[in-house]
């Protein structure tokens, strides 16, 4: 059952994806445009994953999100929170690689959408570029969303966030909205299996501007990681309580609080 209902949820979301993505087309016209198709598209995605795969995506804290322009620190698991997030930030930008927008059709939408792209060609001067489109961006009022580690990591894997977001936080000035998340425990990053249950992501209280680089960098960290853990635990708690095998990968990990 599990196979196939992940089976008839990925077939459902990447049709949806591609359907959107082609009428959604003439949006292509504007940043605002690309922004109400990318919520329409995490909304119906969402509601596949519910009512397909049984998989609910609970949202926490959103109280905590300050309004205005943002700096947005997300653990990152899974494409799932990648979706999410978009439906929750109304004026949404990603920190992206650059190669990214080489993929035909989503690069178009990823360019238009005021996306800020890192070019890691550029070498040293890949974060300075990095930080004025970051300020660009923020500057016409945007929530800025960064995954510190840079890539998908396992549920429970040792923390491995990159200087860029502390970078980021000294040149723009906005508070910081920690999110933790427990999503890699439903929607693996190297699986196609969906499994049933509540993938939660929680916003945290955000951290004020003005803080030293190297003590923002620890507590974001610890923060994101504390939440995030607790989340996991209850998280595999529930899976076993209904007969869900946790993938070798993660089984390990999950356990790791370091």
């Amino acid at each position: 059952m599990l196979a196939l209902r992940s089976l008839a949820f990925n077939l459902c979301f990447y049709l949806a994806t591609t359907v959107i993505a082609t009428v959604g087309l003439p949006a292509l016209a504007s940043r605002r445009g690309v922004l109400r198709v990318a919520r329409l598209w995490g909304r119906v995605s969402l509601w596949l994953l519910h009512h397909v795969a049984g998989t609910e995506v609970e949202f926490r804290g959103r109280e905590n999100i300050p309004p205005g322009p943002l700096l947005v620190a997300a653990k990152h698991q899974s494409a799932l929170e990648t979706l999410a997030l978009c439906v929750v930030f109304p004026e949404f930008a990603y920190v992206l690689k650059r190669e990214l927008l080489a993929i035909p059709l989503l690069g178009w939408f990823f360019s238009r959408g005021g996306m800020v792209a890192i070019d890691r060609s550029k070498g040293t001067r890949a974060m300075s570029l990095m930080n004025a489109s970051a300020a660009r961006a923020v500057a016409e009022g945007a929530q800025l969303i960064v995954f510190p580690e840079g890539t998908r990591r396992a549920p429970g894997a040792p923390p491995a966030y990159k200087q860029g977001l502390s970078h980021l936080y000294v040149a723009l000035g906005v508070p910081c909205q920690p999110v933790a998340l427990n999503t890699g425990l439903f929607w693996s990053r190297n699986s196609l299996t969906r499994r049933p249950g509540k993938a939660v992501i929680e916003f945290l209280p955000p951290i004020a501007p003005g803080l030293p680089r190297t003590e923002f960098q620890t507590l974001v960290q610890d923060r994101i990681e504390a939440a995030s853990n607790a989340l996991m635990g209850r998280g595999l708690s529930d899976l076993a309580g209904a007969g869900y095998e946790v993938a070798p990968e993660e089984a390990p990990a999950a356990t790791n609080r370091s």
